[in-house]
This record gives C-alpha cells, sequence and structure tokens, in this order.
C-alpha cells in the first residue's frame, strides 16, 4: 500500500491546528508557511510527495 501526501498540505494542516490551540501564533505560522512555501517554489522543489 503506497500513501503519497504531499509536503504542502501536509503543512497546511499542521499550521491550522495549531492556530486552532494557540491563536496568537497565527502571525508566525502564516509567515513561516509562506516563507516556505515561497523557497520550495523558487527551488524547484515543491512537488516532492513522501512514500
Amino acid at each position: 500500500m503506497n500513501l503519497n501526501i504531499s509536503l504542502a498540505p501536509l503543512l497546511a494542516l499542521i499550521a491550522g491546528i495549531l492556530v486552532l490551540l494557540v491563536p496568537k501564533l497565527l502571525n508566525y505560522i502564516v509567515a513561516i508557511y509562506l516563507i516556505v512555501i515561497g523557497v520550495m517554489g523558487l527551488l524547484g522543489i515543491g512537488s516532492i510527495h513522501l512514500r
């Protein structure tokens, strides 16, 4: 059984859960998420799949 999980949706899920648990972290989580997605896009590694 193969399980394909994209990195961006996984990060979005983790960020969403953290925002629900600790709303004060929203600014930091959004900033870190945007930086990570931007760096991944620039380096062309946006399509990494975990198996």
